[in-house]
């Protein structure tokens, strides 16, 4: 197991299973296949795959625990990377396609919707983790700080919970899946935290 996830092909094979999100909507584009209402079926799957890959991105370090697979942990990086491209296609989609660039018209939208906002605030939270993904981040801000930073997943994808359950209104089953997953991975979180805390004051 530790060769195959060591394999530089596994990362490219990974990288080229997070495009196919993309691809599949490519493929409908050009094939009419985005249903009645393109622009709202490319918001949600761009949406929908942002809360996704947030969610693969903080389950890697309990799998790898579990599992004892240390080597998953390389791949933690490119999945968080995917998080926030998804998440820039989905910001793209509704600044672009959905609002034509209205910046007034955004700033209400903003303002006045609340699943619009905690939304907003969630891609916000996922710009400096972006920013400073790469290893010379991390020598810059020291291990601890840069990981301290990157615990502003946990908020996004929050973020992103809510402003899925409250943007669908009425079938909330999916944001509800994906509120006990997030619960799961923040009481492994909280959990760990908690064996270590004796282990530190003894």
């Amino acid at each position: 197991m530790n060769k195959v996830l060591s394999s530089r092909w596994t990362k490219a094979c990974l990288f080229l299973l997070c495009l196919a999100p993309l691809a599949f909507l490519l493929w409908g584009f050009f094939h009419n296949e985005l249903s009645a209402n393109p622009i709202e079926y490319i918001t949600h799957k761009t949406g929908d795959w942002t809360l996704r890959f947030l969610l693969i991105t903080l389950s890697v370090t309990p799998f790898r625990k579990i599992l004892n697979q240390p080597k998953l942990a390389r791949f933690r990086r490119m999945l968080g990377l995917f998080a926030f491209f998804y998440g820039c296609l989905h910001l793209t989609t509704w600044v672009w396609l959905d609002k034509f660039f209205d910046v007034q018209e955004m700033w209400k939208d903003v303002l006045k919707r609340g699943f619009i906002t905690v939304g907003m605030t969630g891609f916000v939270l996922m710009i400096p983790l972006a920013l400073t993904s790469t290893d010379k981040w991390v020598r810059r801000l020291g291990f601890v700080r840069w990981q301290r930073l990157h615990r502003l997943v946990y908020f996004s994808a929050l973020a992103g919970v809510i402003h899925y359950y409250w943007l669908v209104k009425s079938d909330v089953r999916l944001p509800l899946l994906y509120a006990g997953i997030l619960a799961l991975l923040l009481g492994y979180r909280l959990r760990t935290w908690l064996v270590r805390v004796p282990q530190r004051s003894g």
